[in-house]
């Protein structure tokens, strides 16, 4: 009678195979808990990419990869202990229950696994809610972020969380927001960043959804009274106030027409533009269609070509309000709210220039920045009873609103709040925009529109109220260009 055919051997009956297939179950245990936690959730997570398609399948492999190890090490092995390979040469992996030993190696695995598949629930879990976190989102790729997280900490909007406004909910969304996660971990391992990050994000939800959600521009907002401090760059630092009604309204409801600067958001009326620049700097053409269908162009006079030549949307909240949660001050007014609070003493000499020169000066890193200022000011104001005190609010200053290494302060990311600073509202009313009959935009020099100052100047001046408003007084010259951002760049001059 004949032997039968040996066995070949099971080269992935031993221990190390065995762990790395726990650790690819475990591994793909994480990726549905993580997908079904995400297709439940009230609203997506753009990290749930990383977590889901790259964290939960790296360890899918890493089991893998050590169970197929395993199998290699057992093939040699077998090898080298047969000239046959024929021959049956049991594998590493042998219970027998009768042998206490076995039973305690296996029991201890068995726990083992257990623990690891609870683990990775729970950690899958934890990682989860981490990850729509606030330090997560501002924190966990440092570099690129910090200038938007530090500023986002000083900001209005700073106790809602990122993803309240950056990821929407539906499938859509689900699905952008996988991908932008994986894309933004493989750029920022690549260091494929763009510095300073882009803006505006041309793939942001609408307002409505966003903005929207807690905001009301049908509500009648009526006047808001407001005071703005400055201070001269001059050696006495003179104060300079401006107290004025802003006019912001409502869009209109049922019970009060649009009125006010909250009028361009008419749910009657659409407003579209074109704009020749990526900031949306540039615009040189408008549409504004009303509530009967009419429809009005209005064009600069040097702009021949139609919407179609140039990129096109329809205005929104953000078009105006596009800083509402990363705002970085420029250094004229981060440092007038410094001496307006009392801060920083502004009996100081010059102290005004002097902190606005230092904080704009060429930096390539934030420590050789901080550096900077320390040893510039203690040259500056040696005598001063209170140097460290000034010294250290100055880098405050810095660290609050300047990022070298990101290449982002208040010039790389301008705010269309006002017009002070940046173009802002002269982007269209600049008097320069004409219908084909010569009808303007309400221009910029008919002040009155959008607020009404009530009072100007220090001291006694801000008691002396026109309720009728007076013509802005310019405290330095006269002038005759009503774009203040030509010389107001938010540095120099004041």
């Amino acid at each position: 009678m004949s032997n039968p055919t040996p066995k070949k051997p099971g080269f992935h009956r031993n221990w190390l195979s065995l762990i790395g297939a726990l650790i690819a179950v475990g591994g793909f245990f994480a990726f549905l808990f993580l997908s079904a936690i995400e297709l439940f959730a009230h609203h997506s997570n753009p990290y749930m990419g990383i977590l889901a398609y790259v964290v939960a399948p790296g360890f899918m492999f890493l089991g893998a990869g050590i169970a197929v190890a395993g199998v290699i090490i057992e093939k040699r092995r077998h090898t080298k202990l047969t000239h046959s390979k024929e021959d049956w040469i049991p594998g590493a992996l042998t219970i027998e229950f009768g042998r206490a030993r076995d039973r305690k190696i296996l029991a201890g695995f068995v726990l083992g696994g257990v623990v690891w598949l609870l683990c990775t629930a729970i950690g899958s879990y934890r990682t989860y809610h981490y990850s729509e976190s606030i330090s997560f989102c501002g924190e966990a790729c440092h570099e690129p972020m910090k200038p938007e997280h530090v500023a986002y900490q000083n900001s209005p909007h700073a106790r809602i969380a990122c993803i309240e406004c950056h990821v929407g909910p539906g499938a859509t969304s689900y699905v952008k927001a996988k991908l932008n996660g994986v894309h933004q971990l493989y750029c920022t391992l690549t260091d494929n960043i763009s510095r300073p990050i882009k803006t505006p994000i041309h793939n942001r939800r609408p307002a409505n959804e966003t903005c929207g959600t807690c905001h009301w521009s049908q509500n009648e907002v009526g006047n808001l009274d407001r005071t703005y401090t400055h201070f001269l760059a001059d050696e006495t630092n003179t104060q300079f106030n401006v107290r004025m009604l802003l006019k912001v309204g409502s869009s209109g409801n049922s019970k009060t027409p649009a009125s006010g600067i909250h009028a361009h958001n008419d749910a009657s009326k659409k407003i579209e533009y074109a704009h020749t620049d990526d900031k949306r700097l540039e615009i040189p053409w408008i549409r504004v269609t009303d509530a009967a269908g009419k429809v009005t162009e209005y064009k600069v006079a040097d702009y021949k070509d139609g919407s179609s030549s140039h990129a096109t949307r329809t205005m929104d909240c953000i078009d105006c309000h596009n800083r509402p949660a990363h705002r970085f001050q420029t250094p004229n007014a981060a440092v007038d709210n410094a001496l307006a609070v009392g801060k920083i003493d502004h009996s100081l000499p010059w102290v005004k220039s002097n902190l606005v020169a230092v904080l704009t000066a060429n930096y390539k890193t934030e420590a050789e920045a901080l550096s900077k200022i320390d040893s510039t000011l203690r040259s500056q104001y040696k005598s001063f009873a209170k140097l460290d005190s000034l010294v250290s609010e100055t880098k405050a200053l810095f660290a609050a609103n300047f990022f070298p290494e990101m290449k982002a302060d208040w010039r790389a990311f301008p705010d269309h709040i006002g017009h002070k600073d940046s173009p802002g509202c002269f982007r269209c009313h600049d008097g320069k925009h004409k219908t084909p009959d010569g009808k303007k935009i309400l221009p910029a020099s008919d002040c009155q529109s959008c607020h009404v100052i009530l009072a100007q100047g220090a001291g006694d001046q801000m008691e002396k109220l026109n309720a009728k408003g007076f013509t802005f007084f310019h405290v330095d010259a006269d002038y005759e260009d009503l774009s203040c951002a030509n010389c107001h760049t938010g540095s120099f001059p004041q």
